[in-house]
């Protein structure tokens, strides 16, 4: 374990693991079952990357853990971080949105670790591409979002497909108040809560400054980009409510020859994923994006959120 430590940070670039990390990863080795909650950015998935790379077997064939998660673009993120890590464990991510036929090559690999979306893995499984027989340790990431997007019964059927008795790790950036629909969690005892969501309102608030621009209806894409030249290039998220706008902002800042990205459900996943690899790599420092990028991109070294537009709902302000 020492060793598997000592090689993610080094690859990672990290110095230490942060003190949710410790937890997780002290009682996560030792076999317990957790409910982690933590806010978006903590470094939850390090975490459970590190029970699952300290979890998986050399010495059996075929997937030995999963990892659950409610977003292909959530699933990409989690490959993208596990392959840096450099492990010489295969991994197989699975999604929907494009062939379905070049996972089932790739599972026939014997990846020893699955991610991958709720529907997507059933369908491998359906298809007999795919077994759970041998899986010891499940991950279902922003369990609160699989709730919410209603994967309720997909879940209780990969359950069901899993015959050992298997280690569970559930992560959340909010509350669960309810597992009465799961069989599995009925006894929550049996999980140990690793809460790091109880902070008080003096150590949150030095993290966060909001600040309010006025601007004229006519002269508010003007005022935008006025405000962003004023980040000095640092990583800035523009909201809008629709993907129109997102359009319009993005035509303007094209006219004025200011390098950006833009996501949202309008675009080919290759074209989001595209967008996103180049913010993350600063090829430019701006992404436009609809709420679908609220939820499940997890880019810690963003400085600045701008809502061009305020939110329908109060959890699409909160990131």
């Amino acid at each position: 374990l020492n060793t598997i430590h000592s090689d993610l940070l080094s690859n990672l670039k990290l110095e230490k693991f942060n003190e949710m990390q410790e937890a997780v990863i002290a009682q996560g080795c030792e076999g317990r079952s957790l409910l982690v909650l933590s806010p978006t950015g903590s470094g939850k998935t390090i975490s459970f990357l590190t029970v699952v790379l300290n979890r998986l077997k050399r010495s059996v064939d075929g997937v030995t853990s999963i990892i659950v998660v409610p977003s292909r673009e959530l699933a990409i993120q989690i490959d993208s971080v596990f392959r840096s890590i450099k492990s010489d464990f295969k991994v197989t991510c699975c999604y929907g949105g494009h062939s379905s036929k070049i996972e089932r090559q790739r599972l026939r690999e014997a990846p020893a670790l699955v991610i991958g979306t709720p529907g997507r893995i059933l369908d491998h499984i359906e298809r007999n591409a795919l077994s759970l027989d041998a899986v010891d340790l499940i991950v279902l990431d922003e369990f609160d979002k699989l709730l919410e997007m209603g994967f309720e019964d997909e879940i209780s059927e990969l359950f069901e497909c899993i015959k050992a008795k298997s280690q569970v790790i559930l992560t959340s950036a909010s509350s669960i108040e309810s597992f009465q629909t799961f069989p599995e969690f009925i006894y929550m005892d049996r999980f140990l809560t690793i809460d790091y969501n109880k902070k008080t309102e003096s150590e949150l608030k030095p993290a966060l400054k909001l600040r309010v621009v006025d601007a004229e209806n006519e002269k508010k894409v003007d005022s935008l980009i006025e405000l962003v030249k004023e980040f000095n290039q640092e990583p800035t998220v523009v909201f809008c409510n629709h993907r129109l706008a997102v359009d319009r902002i993005s035509t303007a800042l094209r006219n004025k020859n200011f390098e950006h990205g833009v996501f949202h459900g309008g675009l080919e996943q290759i074209e989001r994923e595209k967008s996103l690899i180049k913010f993350r790599g600063a090829a430019h420092n701006v992404l436009i994006a609809t709420d679908l990028a609220s939820r499940g991109l997890d880019v810690p070294e963003i400085k600045h959120i701008v809502h061009y537009q305020m939110p329908v709902k109060d959890k699409e302000f909160i990131h």
